[in-house]
C-alpha cells in the first residue's frame, strides 16, 4: 500500500508539474544567426545625419538578433555614377541578403523596381508610400513593408524650442529638397514654433518669421546643390538667430557655432540622428531624431519566424518616453544650449502633445492663401502626408522651379 501510495503521489506530481508547463507563458525568442540583411544608404554611414540613424538601427538589429548587417553607402547619382539603387541592391543579394532595407525617398522607384523583380526578397522601402492602401501610389507588393516614423512630432517640439529662445523672432529652416515630405515636416516646425510663441509667449503670430530655404537635395553636392553652409551664414547675417536643420548633415549647426564663438547670439536644432548635438553642444537647442531600430527589429523578424505581412508602417513616438530606445520610433533630446526655463516649456508641451494636441487642426491656410482645413477639422493622414504647399505665415518656395 505504501509503495502504491508514492507511485500515485509521484503521478500527481508530474501531472500538475505538465499542467503547470502547459499554462505558462511562453518565451518567443527570434534568432538571426545565419541571416544577413542588407542597407543602401543615401548618404555616408557616418554623417552624423539620416544615414547614420539607420546604420545605427541596423548595429541594433545584430545586437538584439544576432543577424548580419552589410551596407552600401553614399546610394546617389553624384557618388556613385551609373548605377541605380536596384542594381546596388542586386549587389547585396549576391552577398547573401534576404532583405534589403532602401533608405532615401529617392530610391522609391527603385525599391518598387526591385520588389517586383525580386519576389523572394524582402524588401523595407523607408519613407515611402508604395503600400499604403490609402496612399496615392497603391500597389499590392507582397514582399514589400513601407516605414517611416511621425517625424512631425519631433519638428513641432524643434519649432517650439526654436521659438522658445529667439531674440529676434526670425527662424531660418535649412531644407532638402522639395516634395510631400519635406513639406510636411517643415510646417510641422512651423506650426510647433507658432503654437509656443502664441500660447507660451503670449506673442503675435504676425511677429514670427519662419524662412524656408531649399538646397536642392538631402546634402550638399558642389556644384549641383546650393551650398548650405553659405545658406546657414546668410541666415545669420540676416538676423535669423535659430536655424532648424531640415538636412542629413550639421551645417547648420557648425555655423552657429561659429557665429557664437565671434559674440553672436545664434542657435541650432540639427536633424534625423541622436548624436547630432556633439558638434556643438554650446549652440544646439536639441535635435529631433529617427530610432529606425524597433521596427527594424519587428520586420526582419517576421521574416526570419514566418510572420512577414507586406504592410505601411507610420510609425508615432512612444509618449510615455519618447527617448526610449526600444520604443520609440521618433525622439527629442534637449541641448545644452536650452535653458531651463525653456526646456520646462518644451516638457509642457510634450506633454500636451503626448495627451492629444494636434496642431494639424484647422484653421490651416496654405501658402498661397486656400483654406486647407477649415476651423476645427483635424486633418486626415492623408492631408499631413501629401501636403501640397507650406502653410501660410511661412516664407520659401512650395514647389520646385
Amino acid at each position: 500500500m505504501v509503495r502504491k501510495s508514492v507511485r500515485i503521489s509521484i503521478f500527481v506530481l508530474l501531472l500538475a508539474a505538465m499542467l503547470l508547463s502547459a499554462c505558462a507563458p511562453k518565451e518567443t525568442t527570434t534568432s538571426g544567426e545565419g541571416y544577413t540583411f542588407g542597407i543602401l544608404m543615401v548618404g555616408p554611414y557616418n554623417d552624423h545625419g539620416w544615414s547614420q540613424a539607420h546604420y545605427e538601427a541596423g548595429l541594433y538589429v545584430e545586437e538584439k538578433l544576432g543577424a548580419k548587417m552589410i551596407y552600401i553607402d553614399k546610394v546617389n547619382s553624384a557618388d556613385r555614377p551609373g548605377t541605380t539603387p536596384d542594381q546596388l541592391a542586386g549587389e547585396l543579394v549576391a552577398q547573401g541578403a534576404k532583405l534589403v532595407i532602401f533608405n532615401s525617398d529617392d530610391m522609391k522607384d527603385a525599391s518598387t523596381q526591385f520588389a517586383k523583380a525580386n519576389p523572394d526578397v524582402k524588401v523595407v522601402m523607408a519613407s515611402g508610400d508604395q503600400v499604403w492602401p490609402d496612399g496615392k501610389d497603391y500597389e499590392a507588393i507582397d514582399n514589400m513593408v513601407n516605414i517611416m516614423g511621425r517625424m512631425e512630432y519631433g519638428k513641432m517640439i524643434a519649432g517650439c524650442s526654436a521659438a522658445l529662445t529667439s531674440k529676434t523672432g526670425k527662424i531660418g529652416y535649412l531644407g532638402p529638397l522639395i516634395n510631400d515630405e519635406t513639406r510636411r515636416l517643415a510646417s510641422s516646425a512651423y506650426l510647433g514654433a507658432k503654437y509656443c510663441w502664441t500660447e507660451y509667449l503670449g506673442k503675435d503670430p504676425a511677429d514670427l518669421a519662419f524662412k524656408v530655404t531649399w538646397i536642392g537635395f538631402w546634402f550638399n553636392i558642389p556644384g549641383v546643390t546650393s551650398d548650405p553652409t553659405q545658406v546657414a551664414d546668410d541666415f545669420i547675417a540676416s538676423g535669423y538667430d535659430v536655424i532648424i536643420s531640415g538636412i542629413d548633415t550639421t551645417e547648420g549647426l557648425a555655423e552657429a557655432k561659429k557665429a557664437a564663438a565671434n559674440g553672436q547670439a545664434v542657435w541650432a536644432i540639427p536633424y534625423d540622428f541622436i548624436g547630432s548635438c556633439e558638434e556643438g553642444k554650446e549652440v544646439c537647442l536639441g535635435v529631433p531624431y529617427f530610432n529606425w531600430g524597433p521596427a527594424y527589429l519587428e520586420t526582419i523578424s517576421s521574416d526570419i519566424n514566418g510572420s512577414w505581412k507586406s504592410n505601411f508602417q507610420w510609425n508615432a513616438p512612444y509618449w510615455a518616453d519618447i527617448n526610449d530606445p526600444d520604443k520609440s520610433a521618433v525622439g527629442f533630446v534637449k541641448g545644452d544650449a536650452l535653458s531651463k526655463g525653456a526646456g520646462d516649456e518644451v516638457d509642457k508641451f510634450i506633454d500636451a502633445l503626448a495627451g492629444g494636441l494636434n496642431l494639424w487642426t484647422g484653421p490651416i491656410e496654405l501658402q498661397d492663401g486656400s483654406v486647407y482645413l477649415a476651423g476645427g477639422i483635424v486633418g486626415t493622414d492623408q492631408q499631413v502626408w501629401y501636403l501640397p504647399q507650406l502653410l501660410a505665415g511661412m516664407e520659401g518656395q512650395s514647389v520646385s522651379q
